[in-house]
């Protein structure tokens, strides 16, 4: 037995050595492996300083620490939003904009550096930052555009898509070359009035609506008139038209008469006379008609001339 202890020992040692050296590899290999996960990037730094970065999903390899570290960007989509904003349109009126701004640090090496010089890979300062150009853009913007542009009732004389568009132009290079954030959307959260520019507001869409009231009553009116003077004109025509005819119709009366009338007298003249002499009597003399004339006078001496043979 004295002569299997030295071998039994030996292998205890050298079964310690391997798995101190397990366990240090395994240390190692912890330390020097980087594990870059979906919408993030992996900065790897010596003393500090970035050296490389890392933007692909996956595992990659640095130095063991203290030699080498990482520093995780956060790459996914952000939002931040402004307060309420008092700015002046092109007019001179006043409204309150509230913005947001939809943004994000681009996987590019360049720009995940520089965004971490300018924030420290602090998000909640880029957000800060972000919205204080958001709110000195939103004073240019605003002045480039009339109050009706931005406040309307008629959604074809508003102009909120061209606002956002000038808006995320305003900021979007200077964000990106300062912070190394890219801005893929700008636009307005709310937009109201303050009291004075709502005052104004309603004063305008009250003379519209006085104005659009007007102009139509004068449009009535026109056409009232037009339909009158169409009633009298036509009136007078058919007025016209039945005085025509009448004349017409008393003319061939009278002209059927007359014939009637020639051709009693042609038939026999006396008793022709004899009629016409008593319808004289009879227009001539009414119920209550007094009249003191001779007998032999005409038309009356008709009633004492005897009956002829």
């Amino acid at each position: 037995m004295s002569d299997d202890a030295p071998g039994l020992s030996r292998f205890g040692m050298a079964l310690r050595f391997l798995l101190a050296a397990v366990v240090v590899s395994a240390a190692v290999l912890a330390g020097t492996a980087v594990m870059v996960g979906a919408g993030e990037a992996v900065v790897v730094t010596e003393f500090g300083a970035p050296v490389r970065v890392l933007t692909e999903p996956g595992l990659a390899w640095k130095l063991p620490a203290p030699l080498q570290g990482t520093v995780t960007v956060d790459l996914r989509l952000r939002t931040s939003s402004t307060g309420l904003e008092d700015v002046g349109t092109r007019d001179g009126l006043r409204i309150l904009v509230q913005s947001y701004v939809a943004w994000q640090v681009p996987s590019d090496p360049d720009h995940i550096r520089q965004y971490l010089r300018a924030v420290r890979n602090d998000p909640d300062e880029a957000a800060r930052q972000l919205r204080s150009f958001i709110a000195s853009a939103l004073q240019v913007t605003a002045s480039s555009f009339d109050f009706a542009e931005l406040v309307n009732t008629d959604p074809a004389k508003l102009h909120l898509a061209d606002f956002e568009q000038r808006l995320q132009a305003q900021v979007e290079a200077q964000v990106l070359r300062t912070y190394g954030v890219q801005v893929r959307q700008a636009g307005i959260e709310t937009l109201s009035l303050p009291e004075a520019s709502l005052t104004a507001t309603v004063s305008r869409m009250r003379s519209e609506r006085e104005t659009v009231a007007a102009e139509r009553t004068a449009e009535g009116l026109r056409a009232a008139a037009e339909v009158r003077s169409n009633a009298e004109r036509d009136g007078r025509i058919t007025v016209a038209q039945a005085r025509t005819e009448a004349a017409d119709i008393d003319a061939q009366a009278r002209r059927e008469a007359a014939a009637i009338q020639s051709r009693a007298y042609l038939s026999d003249p006396e008793l022709y006379t004899l009629m016409r002499t008593l319808d004289t009597l009879v227009q001539s003399v009414g119920s209550s008609t007094r009249l003191v004339l001779r007998t032999d006078s005409q038309p009356f001496s008709v009633l004492l001339a005897p009956p002829k043979p």
